[in-house]
């Protein structure tokens, strides 16, 4: 039966599926279930931490499938601990806390209003762009791009200085998080990535709000348009608590009309007419 392929493919169970279901892992039965869900075509979708199970293929399976039913006017009723998940898939947001309903709301009101009025102030712009799934556990909360002086900006000049700073926050306690930043044309291509494994400053432990603040002493970029994406992973980079594509946009101008390329190498011509 397709219906059967179909479902079995989504959840990633093909190697186990003549294992008996007493035998599965709980993410296992997490993934077969939401499959099964979602492949039923229901018009009223309950969704508890879907995406806290399965590894980052599954994750964007399930955010796709979920925003598929979203754009057909479905009825998604969510229940995540991430932020980003909610925002990007709802459009009113029930705030409880100790048992209780303090807020209703729009989504970006009720986040705003829980974080402090923070998370819904930053990369507003290209929405149809960006995407974002991840556990929950720690997120990303706010991310701006500075120029030397400490302007904020959304463009800057080839070869200048750029730094990208991080608010954080962790709802459980995370061991060894690893901020990930890869710098992107829009056509996808990878032009640099780079984490803190790279550097000594690392968190051992995240719980609560922190910072992180990423230093580039010159940005030698060709003219255009780039991408930021932002991840944070557990240390082997199997886990990803909060993954951010597209998240920021950065235009990068004054590079050479004559030159190709992404990268703006600094360069000069000599020539000389040989003597016959």
């Amino acid at each position: 039966d397709a219906k059967f392929d179909s479902i079995v493919e989504f959840a990633g169970l093909e190697q186990f599926i003549d294992t008996p279901v007493k035998n599965f892992s709980s993410g296992m039965v997490v993934r077969l279930g939401f499959s099964i869900a979602t492949h039923v075509e229901p018009e009223v979708l309950l969704i508890d931490e879907i995406l806290a199970v399965g590894d980052q293929a599954f994750q964007r399976k399930s955010t796709e499938k979920i925003e598929q039913f979203r754009r057909e006017g479905r009825t998604i009723l969510v229940v995540s601990h991430s932020l980003g998940l909610v925002q990007q898939l709802c459009n009113t947001v029930v705030w409880l806390e100790k048992g209780h309903v303090k807020r209703i709301g729009p989504a970006p009101e009720v986040i705003a209003e829980y974080t402090g009025g923070t998370y819904g102030n930053f990369a507003q712009e290209e929405s149809s762009t960006r995407k974002r799934w991840g556990t929950g556990d720690a997120q990303l909360v706010q991310i701006g791009l500075f120029g030397e002086s400490g302007e904020r900006l959304d463009s800057l000049a080839t070869g200048a200085p750029l730094r990208i700073d991080f608010e954080l926050n962790a709802h459980l306690r995370v061991e060894s998080p690893v901020l990930r930043v890869r710098l992107e044309t829009t056509n996808g291509e990878v032009v640099w990535a780079t984490s803190t494994q790279r550097g000594t400053a690392t968190l051992r432990v995240l719980h609560g709000p922190a910072t992180a603040s990423l230093h580039l002493p010159s940005l030698p970029l060709a003219e255009g348009t780039y991408y930021l994406t932002v991840i944070l992973t557990d240390s082997t980079g199997n886990t990803e608590y909060d993954h951010c594509e597209h998240w920021a946009k950065l235009h990068v101008t004054g590079s050479s009309p004559f030159d190709g390329g992404v990268v703006a190498i600094p360069s000069t011509w000599s020539l000389a007419r040989q003597k016959s």
